[in-house]
Formats: structure tokens, sequence, C-alpha cells
């Protein structure tokens, strides 16, 4: 009697989810400073190929464990590609972690959730991580030495080692202040700011027009003025 031989089914692809089923946020205020945060940063580089922002994006540091993950509030991966991704699997990224995160906290975090992922950064390889309360304007900072990932002793007036974007703590709430010292605007003043440029553009073509015509009343032709 023959035997029919046997057929190995080829392993089952791993499906890394691109949500945990978590909200970004719980409240408008929370979400309001994740989202400056995170659309700041990706101002800051935007002239940077090379460095990759997200913000509530799920971060798998190890292949093949779906169970280690967490979704930093915004994250930046400077050496990696923007672009789209479902979720940071570090080692589709050669192997490079985020190295610089943000958290932003709500009433509902407590602090045992805190220490596990502060814990998660520490072993993960993230090289500086920021904690923003903005309930109590409170920042807690970490940057790494060696292993570990040690306390700043001072966030006020601290630039960031790798982004260079320095922490104003003498403003309430806290200011968050580009390379250049200009602050880190919200979408709603990036608008008024959008505004306020395009109404100063206008003006200035019309102080244009009137001198132009004031010089063909001369008899001038303005396209002759230098």
């Amino acid at each position: 009697m023959s035997r029919i031989p046997k057929t190995e089914s080829a392993p089952r692809a791993i499906v890394y989810p691109d949500r945990d089923g978590r909200p970004m946020s719980d409240n408008t205020l929370q979400y309001q400073w994740i989202v400056t945060i995170e659309g700041n940063l990706e101002l800051l580089v935007a002239d940077r190929p090379d460095v990759f922002v997200a913000g509530d994006l799920l971060w798998y540091p190890v292949e093949g464990r779906v169970d280690v993950r967490t979704a930093p509030d915004a994250m930046v991966a400077i050496g990696r590609p923007k672009g789209y991704r479902g979720s940071y699997q570090q080692w589709q990224e050669g192997g490079v972690a985020p190295q610089v995160v943000f958290e932003v906290l709500s009433p509902g975090n407590r602090a045992g959730e805190m220490r596990r992922k502060l814990e998660f950064y520490e072993a993960h390889g993230v090289q500086e991580y920021y904690v923003y309360d903005p309930y109590k304007d409170a920042l807690k900072g970490y940057r790494r030495v060696g292993a570990k990932l040690v306390a700043i002793p001072e966030t006020n007036g601290w630039i960031s080692p790798l982004l260079q974007i320095q922490f104003d703590r003498s403003t309430h709430p806290m200011t968050i202040r580009y390379p250049d010292g200009q602050a880190f605007l919200t979408f709603q003043e990036l608008g008024q700011d959008r505004d306020r440029m395009a109404h100063e553009r206008d003006a200035a073509v019309r102080d244009r027009d009137r001198f132009a015509a004031k010089l063909r009343e001369l008899g001038i032709d303005p396209d002759a003025v230098q």
C-alpha cells in the first residue's frame, strides 16, 4: 500500500496590526498638543528627506514579536526616509529605532503605565524622551547615557541635542522653540500667520502699484526704475 507523501504547509505570515484599538487622545487639550508637536516637527525637518516623523504610529522593535509594540504620540527617526507606513517595523528600517519620542499626558495616564513606557524606550534604543503634562504645564525629559535613559535635571531652556529645539518653561503654557527661536504654533496660529503674511503681501503689491502710477504721472517709466 503506497503512502501519500505529506506536504509541508507554508509558514503563516505574521500580521503586524496598524492599530492597537486605543484612541490617539482622550480630550481636546491633549490632542491639540500632540498635533502641534508632531506638525511642527514635520515642518522642522521638511527639507530633510532622511528624517521620518510620525504621530500615534505603532512601532514594532522586534521581528516576530507582535506583542512588543507601542505608539508614541510623536516620534522622529533620523536616517529613515519620509513616506507612508502602516506601522514602524524596525527590522524593515535598517534596525534604526526612533531616536526622539514625545508623550503628552491625559488625566487618565497612570504612573505604572508611564514607567513601562520609559522602560520600553530605554530598552529599544530611544536617545531622547520627553513627557509633557498640559494640565500641570509640567515637562520631564530623559536622555540616553549608556544603556539608560537618565532624567534631565532642568528642562527650562533645555536644547534637544538631536533636534536643536528648545523648551522654554518661562511661559505658560510651555513654549517649544525652533532653532532660530521661533515658537511652535498650533494649526490655528499657523493659519492666522498665513493670513497675516497674505495681507502684508497684498499691501506691498498695492504700495508698488501706487508708486508705479505716481511715476507715470511724472512721465517716468516705472519699468525703467531699478
